[in-house]
């Protein structure tokens, strides 16, 4: 069934993160949390990522995604990437407003 949620975005993006880190979509990753939630499962440790993963948790339990050596986020400078940071969150941010990006 489909259905729409309105959610603190900061619970989304950690919802995403996590699906992204255990290679599941976010709709499977929210259905079993909500299971969860009615008891209707038992809560079940994150899994790993899988070894040929491009998503890599650290020794502090932070995810890195690895990306190609050649990609175009190499040669962006900090600023080039917290502008296009910005720029994705804004237009997240229009489209939650219901304005057109």
């Amino acid at each position: 069934m489909k259905t729409t949620l309105e959610l603190p975005d900061a619970l989304v993006r950690e919802a995403k993160l996590r699906a992204l880190m255990q290679g599941r979509t976010l709709k499977d990753l929210v259905a079993e949390f909500i299971r969860q939630g009615l008891g209707m499962t038992p809560a079940k440790p994150p899994e790993a990522p899988a070894p040929d993963s491009i998503v890599r948790i650290e020794a502090n339990g932070l995810p890195v995604i690895r990306c190609q050596a050649d990609a175009p986020a190499t040669r962006a400078s900090l600023q080039d990437l917290l502008s296009l940071e910005q720029q994705a969150l804004n237009e997240e941010d229009m489209r939650h407003v219901g304005r057109a990006v």
